[in-house]
């Protein structure tokens, strides 16, 4: 009986990172949103959130997660960004830590400014678990987006993400 449950365990350990592993989230194009958030610490992420501003695929941005040594006068050189647009459309987001934290930040930033729709952008490796957090802290009416930045990750990457993304199902599961 212990064998059969711990076979069942591993096959489902086995199928779920295989589903994790190949079905990593897109990059979205087109879709309107009411605004875009972008989770630091990956490449390319910050370059697609204000690529989506320019497209006018949303109005305003969140880059959550800014190092709290980072004038917004630097960001703005750093990333090709007019004073006008920093003024009006993007906010600095300067409280998150770590994907949790992003979440909170985002979700108390959506709920400032009733936001409906939302596009979050960050590394496709990222997405299934920033994507979990955000949707447990936003207000449950809010529309997410996934627009993911595709990459290249390694393996262990993957390992390490898929088991970081199943801790938090299971703390989620049992009231964490």
């Amino acid at each position: 009986m212990l064998r059969r449950l711990l076979i069942m365990i591993l096959l489902a350990w086995g199928l779920g990172f295989g589903w994790f592993a190949l079905t990593l989230p897109k990059p979205v194009d087109g879709i309107k949103t009411d605004a875009v958030i972008v989770l630091t610490g990956g490449s390319g992420r910050i370059k697609r959130g204000i690529a989506v501003l320019d497209k006018g695929w949303a109005a305003k941005m969140l880059v959550s997660g800014v190092d709290k040594d980072v004038k917004p006068h630097e960001f703005a050189v750093l990333h090709h960004v007019s004073a006008k647009q920093l003024s009006c459309c993007i906010t600095l987001g300067f409280e998150a830590t770590d994907t949790r934290s992003n979440a909170r930040e985002a979700a108390r930033w959506i709920a400032r400014h009733e936001y409906e729709t939302v596009r979050l952008v960050t590394t496709d490796w990222h997405m299934p678990r920033a994507a979990f957090e955000l949707a447990r802290m936003a207000p449950p009416s809010v529309r997410v987006t996934q627009d993911a930045i595709g990459s290249d990750p390694s393996w262990r990457t993957l390992f390490y993400e898929y088991h970081k993304l199943l801790a938090r199902w299971i703390s989620q599961a049992w009231g964490g």
